[in-house]
């Protein structure tokens, strides 16, 4: 309990001893009307006070000068006892939503407590603990078991197990040795690693991910901006309503005063909109945390209404659904060339390009790297690289880059369901090699849980017809596009965005890196295995920390029921009020019904919203 919440606690305490001793005393006239002042002072000032200082700011209709106008009306109609109970409660309840709040912003932060406390820098030898803000690229850090990365680089010595379970919601640990890349947040579960840093603080995985999320509670949802506009037109139209309450009824049908009067300030009490203002953002904030939790980063509320409202699910293949390990699975040369001379000439054509089919055919070729032999370079969107290898240009990549050099492919250079690089020298065909990339474990479960969702799934990818058709028929997906361009991806995109359901969205599902445009012209773009990766946090509205699959389908269960969560808190909300605004102005209800209808409201609708943040079992049926 935080400091305030303590002094308010103390006053609660206090007013309500007062009050005990001015509803047992046997006062009377004027010393009754003190003795009951002396409770509502100690626990109402503030409210007073807020109500005042709103007034002269321009702000007047607020639950504060609703409170202020329910109970010091109370008081002009002799109602004491009625006037400090409703304060009393009222601050009972803000007491209550105070603690329920911090506690879902305590429970965030713990689940993000990723930053980290200092780092070992070794200067000359020695050891000394500095501000990770102070440490330079290039320069080396040491982790000891137990500690957490402080900064993103590559590990010179040293081999263990780091817990990534605060940046992607997964228990199993993740093994490295030298060479590999590590990133800040992580915890070294044991030996003792020397890295090279690679990042500064302020570009490192943890400062990223942390502006993120501090700031994702910026980006209102639809549901939270109308909550907004709903109060500023609300309380003026209900403070209008018990006006014309307390005094149409008397005027019309002659005298009753103080019955009216009396009507109308119950009226005041029940209008309070507290519940909506504050249960709304806090569902929204609790989904979120939740999220993060599973190692799901969602930008802000509205991406997660977006995302509960998705119709089409758009994937990118590789890396997505696959795992982007491709192997050469088969060598074809075509009449007079040799295999090992076809596979050497595809290596050292494709050694200028850092992508994964490239590095499958070094990797097969196994030969000595010899990049002096290639004098040009060029790489091709959506078809592949020309090069030019001892003088002669060597063309690598699908058929319709062969279709550009003029070279005629052979009827045996059929794909048999994966990745054709097809070679030619100048126009001469030399062959194919075949490359073959496995799906992930579970991306047909994860499609088929989709599927069930009453989702349309849709793969795009730049593959041949038959590789993209082949894994889309294992996967179960509605509709496949194949041999796609960067910017073939963005117009069928665009395409499917006219078609959606009316008041549904679109996601799009991709790596962050090759499929930016594509992200950012979908109604919700979703990184896969965005751990570390820069351009996944930039370009996408939600980041899955890692690549499986079923994240996606987590997300959306979150979405969903954070969007359940708050249409339960509007209708339980309004319905209460509206039925108890009712039996006020008939006067069928008195303060007390008139104080449940306010905070009792309220603290059943943030303890609703409080369970946002308990995300309970994932897809795969386990606890998370």
């Amino acid at each position: 309990m935080t400091k305030k919440q303590k002094k308010t606690l103390w006053r609660i305490l206090t007013s309500a001893a007062f009050f005990a001793a001015a509803l047992l005393g046997p006062w009377s006239g004027w010393l009754r009307l003190a003795v009951f002042l002396v409770p509502y002072i100690v626990i109402g000032y503030d409210v007073l006070w807020k109500a005042v200082r709103n007034i002269s700011h321009g702000q007047v209709f607020d639950e504060n000068f609703l409170m202020s106008l329910a109970t010091v009306g109370a008081f002009f109609i002799g109602e004491y006892a009625e006037a400090v109970a409703v304060m009393l409660f009222y601050q009972v309840g803000e007491l209550f939503q105070s603690y329920a709040v911090g506690r879902s912003r305590r429970s965030i932060a713990a689940l993000m407590d990723i930053r980290p406390d200092y780092a070992n820098l070794e200067r000359d030898g020695q050891l000394c603990q500095v501000d990770p803000e102070e440490v330079e690229v290039g320069q080396t850090i040491v982790i000891r078991s137990g500690e957490r990365i402080p900064l993103d680089g590559v590990i010179l010595t040293g081999s263990s197990s780091l817990d990534t379970a605060a940046l992607t919601g997964e228990s199993v640990p993740r093994d490295v040795a030298p060479g590999d890349a590590v990133i800040s947040g992580c915890i070294n579960g044991g030996g003792l690693l020397r890295v090279q840093v690679t990042r500064s603080y302020g570009q490192s995985t943890v400062a990223r991910i942390l502006d993120l999320v501090e700031n994702a509670s910026g980006k209102k949802a639809r549901a939270e901006h109308f909550i907004t506009r709903f109060a500023r037109y609300y309380t003026p139209a209900v403070v209008i309503a018990a006006a014309a309450l307390a005094l149409v009824p008397p005027l019309l049908l002659g005298g009753g005063w103080s019955s009216w009067l009396r009507r109308a300030l119950i009226f005041l009490v029940i209008s309070c909109p507290c519940a909506l203002v504050i249960s709304v953002p806090l569902s929204f904030f609790g989904g979120i945390g939740g999220a993060s939790r599973q190692g799901i980063l969602v930008k802000g509320g509205n991406y997660l209404e977006a995302l509960a409202k998705t119709k089409v699910l758009v994937f990118d293949k590789t890396g997505t659904l696959t795992q982007g390990t491709f192997q050469v699975t088969e060598v074809r040369p075509a009449s007079g060339v040799d295999g090992d001379h076809l596979l050497e000439l595809a290596a050292l054509a494709e050694g200028g390009s850092n992508h994964p089919i490239a590095q499958s055919l070094q990797a097969a070729w196994k030969g000595k790297d010899t990049r002096d032999r290639v004098t040009e370079f060029e790489e091709i969107p959506g078809m592949g690289v020309r090069a030019v290898v001892d003088g002669a240009t060597v063309w690598a990549g699908n058929s319709r880059l062969m279709e550009k050099a003029g070279a005629s492919m052979e009827a045996s250079a059929a794909n048999q369901g994966g990745t054709v690089i097809h070679l030619a020298v100048g126009s001469d065909y030399q062959g194919s090699i075949l490359i073959s990339d496995s799906l992930k474990p579970d991306a047909v479960e994860t499609i088929r849980l989709l599927k069930a969702r009453g989702i349309r799934t849709v793969m795009l990818t730049g593959d041949s017809l038959e590789a993209g058709q082949a894994a889309a028929q294992r996967l179960g997906m509605d509709e496949v596009h194949t041999r796609l361009l960067p910017e073939d991806k963005v117009h069928i995109v665009e395409r499917l965005l006219a078609e959606k359901p009316s008041g549904s969205t679109l996601a799009f599902v991709g790596d962050g890196v090759n499929d930016a445009p594509v992200l950012s012209r979908a109604d919700v773009g979703i990184a896969m295995g965005g751990l570390g990766s820069d351009a996944a946090i930039e370009a996408a509205d939600v980041v899955l920390m890692d690549d499986q699959p079923h994240k996606i389908v987590d997300a959306m269960d979150i979405s969903r029921r954070t969007l359940k969560i708050v249409r339960q808190n509007v209708i339980f909300a309004l319905g209460v009020k509206a039925l108890v605004l009712l039996m006020g102005a008939w006067g069928a209800a008195n303060l007390w019904e008139a104080v449940f209808a306010d905070v009792g409201v309220s603290v059943i609708a943030i303890l609703n919203a409080s369970r946002a943040l308990h995300t309970g079992k994932n897809s795969a049926g386990g606890e998370r």
